[in-house]
């Protein structure tokens, strides 16, 4: 099944972000390799592709994991939770309907 991952950053989290960037996409391309990601990316903080030194204030990841508990303890792995990146995570079943 899918899940949603929704992470909210504290404030301020840019220079973290960036620190534990390579772990979390290498992360992120597991997932891919293995056919489970569906989208994954930031939240911009500001109405911005790039958002300069304004950052990020979160991420989503959709992908398929085994169960909920599964997706949970994939989440809580996030190199982003060790960097201090993320203030709050969300995980909660998906269903994709369009397209």
């Amino acid at each position: 099944m899918l899940y949603a991952i929704i992470s909210e950053d504290v404030e301020n989290s840019l220079e973290q972000r960036l620190q534990a960037r390579p772990a979390h996409l290498e992360r992120l391309r597991v997932l891919q390799d293995e056919g489970r990601l569906l989208l994954a990316g930031p939240h911009p903080t500001i109405d911005a592709d790039d958002p300069g030194p304004a950052g990020f204030s979160g991420s989503l990841v959709v992908a398929e994991f085994e169960s909920l508990e599964t997706a949970r303890r994939w989440a809580a792995a996030d190199p982003y939770i060790e960097a201090g990146v993320y203030d709050r995570v969300i995980v909660k079943p998906f269903r994709k309907v369009v397209p």
